[in-house]
């Protein structure tokens, strides 16, 4: 088996879903890789990666507006030409999108949350799936946080007002699998 299928199975192998839907999901996405490459975008339905960033001192999380849903989403996103490591992908996406230096796997290394996600169609690409990987990354320099652009500012909140600020139920999900890490 390749490295492109090895860390996602491996991942999905330690991954405990909480829910019937998870479990759905979860057995999606081994289908998906049995099937050829998890990760082309040109696929209905894809791998990505994704990340709550937290500064676990403070109990604050790090949100950023997705100008195309007009909402508060994680960072994270699609894989570059030869990346296969979903976690590796939520590090550089998260460096990326956040100008954070010091990003690194908390509570753990695991898959906190994985969820297939509806993707709308644009002017670039046809409806589709994501089948988002979620990780839960931390910084100590919170206030080293700076927007990748304009259109993509950054907020750093409390879990009650993220889940004010946010409309994606499957990002309140996420948010309520780390709120209880945080109050450790």
């Amino acid at each position: 088996m390749s490295s492109t299928h090895r860390a996602i199975l491996d991942a999905l192998t330690r991954y405990q879903p909480k829910t019937t839907a998870e479990r759905a999901d979860a057995d999606r996405v081994r289908t998906l890789v049995e099937a050829g490459d998890p990760w082309h975008r040109s696929s209905p339905l894809h791998v990505t990666a994704s990340a709550l960033i937290v500064h676990p001192d403070s109990g604050r999380v790090l949100l950023r507006w997705h100008q195309r849903h007009q909402s508060w989403l994680l960072v994270g996103g699609h894989a570059d030409p030869g990346e296969c490591d979903p976690l590796a992908i939520a590090l550089r996406e998260g460096r990326e999108e956040t100008g954070l230096p010091d990003l690194a796997p908390w509570p753990d290394t695991e898959v906190q949350h994985l969820v297939i996600v509806p993707v709308p169609a644009n002017d670039r690409e046809a409806a589709h799936e994501h089948a988002d990987m979620r990780f839960v990354l931390a910084t100590r320099v919170p206030e080293a946080a700076r927007p990748e652009n304009s259109e993509a500012p950054l907020r750093w909140l409390s879990p009650d007002e993220a889940r004010k600020a946010v409309t994606e139920v499957n990002i309140l999900d996420t948010l309520s699998r780390v709120e209880p890490l945080l109050a450790r």
